[in-house]
């Protein structure tokens, strides 16, 4: 499978390189484009839920890293939750 990297900028001007085992990440995010908190957590929870099913039907278990990551990027919403109006900035995607 092609696993990818996306790399977002936080409300508090943290960068960050998340992992992805699927290039589905393409279809919920953009290059350049900022999403509301919430909407970036609930597109990464929806992406990085598709990519690890594909990695379940392929090799028989989820994946654990897109899991894992998914856990880290709705921590790290929690803690900025409180920002007004927080945004998350898409830099990149690396393949």
């Amino acid at each position: 499978m092609p696993e990818m990297h996306f790399h977002v900028r936080w409300p508090d001007g943290r960068r960050e390189a998340c992992y992805s085992p699927s290039l589905v990440i393409k279809e919920h995010f953009g290059v350049g484009e900022t999403y509301a908190l919430d909407e970036f957590v609930a597109r990464s929870r929806t992406a990085l839920t598709i990519a690890s099913q594909r990695v379940e039907a392929r090799y028989g278990f989820p994946c654990s890293l897109a899991l894992g990551q998914l856990a880290r990027i709705e921590a790290g919403a929690r803690a900025l939750a409180a920002l007004p109006d927080a945004r998350v900035r898409v830099e990149a995607f690396e393949e």
